[in-house]
């Protein structure tokens, strides 16, 4: 017969600050969504379990934007807390003179107000409302307060990150579409007469290209998606370039659902054809691998053509404007901000030598899906 015996989960101390934290974590998804009034109806419940206070308030820099606990006929007070707090900068302590209040037992007689801030700049207030003031209270409070602007610091982060990768997605439409349109419209116009059945079937691929290229929804698509419009633009670089130009495509099934970066392949093979083999004379091979390495999906974009001068393409990576290279340091850029340093583009080349780009990926990344 086994006997069981309870045993405590560490000391109160421990417990104490393991409930401390898991309020936290409760609290932090919505605040890093940034300061609204449904971001501070979702995480206000947890803020005040912090504290522990009859009631507490979040606002904005004009008005309450979420109210949790008794005395919610104070909500309207909440606007000259902001203001009178704004004017100091800094957490005040405001008494009864400041909480007009005629309902006997309320709770709500002083408030704790920290500003909440983001980048030097106050977005609103944490105001925490009890019987009493007590220096603990104006302590944690302050706390929280700081923890809560640490929360809308990363969601502002998220956000300018977000900004500057659909910046650079059209920057990066802007530097191909000049080049890819012209030359295709132009080897389209040539068979027109000469083969009107394949000029439709051209344009139709153009017209497909464009509408992926120039689409206005999501970071993230398939590694299929980004696959499927390399295609059609290599069917209209060969009509430009007929045999001149040869095409080896490898692809591991596995690896197609994976979710890239918008655009971030097309460019490498518009890079090997226009540097690797628009002026070599005869032609050249461009090969493209999808390989399956384990928790990784590894793209080589490979062309035998002219190679490159190894200190220009650190240049280009580096993102240097005046070179002339689609996109090379965007889609390295791209590529570290969703996934981390470790997965920059890898090139190897030198002159008359070929150039390969390898990308590495994972297969699942926290918040990438296409």
């Amino acid at each position: 017969m086994l006997a069981w015996r309870r045993t405590h989960l560490g000391t109160e101390a421990d417990r104490a600050t393991f409930r401390t934290l898991h309020r936290a974590s409760l609290a932090a998804p919505a605040l890093r969504e940034g300061l609204t009034t449904d971001s501070a109806e979702r995480s206000i419940r947890h803020l005040r379990s912090l504290l522990g206070t009859p009631a507490l308030a979040l606002t904005d820099t004009a008005s309450a934007l979420a109210w949790d606990g008794t005395g919610q006929h104070h909500t309207e007070q909440a606007a000259d807390l902001v203001a009178a707090t704004l004017d100091r900068g800094a957490t005040r302590v405001f008494d009864r003179s400041d909480l007009h209040c005629e309902q006997p037992g309320c709770p709500v007689r002083t408030a704790v107000v920290s500003p909440l801030v983001v980048e030097e700049r106050i977005v609103g207030t944490l105001q925490a409302f009890a019987p009493s003031p007590t220096a603990g209270l104006a302590r944690a409070a302050d706390e929280v307060a700081q923890w809560v602007s640490g929360q809308l610091e990363l969601a502002e982060l998220d956000a300018s990150r977000t900004r500057a990768m659909e910046a650079e997605v059209r920057a990066l439409r802007a530097q191909i579409s000049p080049h890819f349109i012209y030359n295709s419209l132009g080897a389209i116009a040539s068979f027109v007469r000469t083969d009107p059945d394949r000029a439709r079937d051209l344009l139709l691929e153009f017209a497909d290209f464009t509408r992926y290229s120039f689409r206005s929804h999501g970071e993230y698509t398939t590694l299929a998606e980004e696959l499927r419009s390399v295609e059609r633009y290599l069917l209209l670089e060969q009509a430009r370039f007929g045999e001149r130009l040869r095409v080896t495509l490898s692809i591991a099934p596995e690896v197609l659902p994976v979710a890239v970066p918008f655009l971030c392949i097309q460019p490498l093979v518009e890079n090997a054809v226009r540097h690797g083999l628009a002026n070599v004379e005869g032609g050249g091979h461009v090969r493209i691998v999808a390989l399956d390495r384990g928790q990784e999906c590894v793209i080589e974009v490979e062309d035998d053509g002219v190679g490159e001068d190894p200190d220009k393409v650190r240049k280009a990576l580096a993102g240097d404007s005046a070179l002339d290279s689609v996109g090379l340091g965007n889609v390295d850029s791209r590529l570290r901000n969703t996934f981390g340093d470790d997965y920059g583009l890898v090139v190897e080349t030198a002159p008359d030598a070929g150039t390969k780009v390898v990308v590495r990926v994972p297969k699942f990344a926290p918040g990438v899906r296409a």
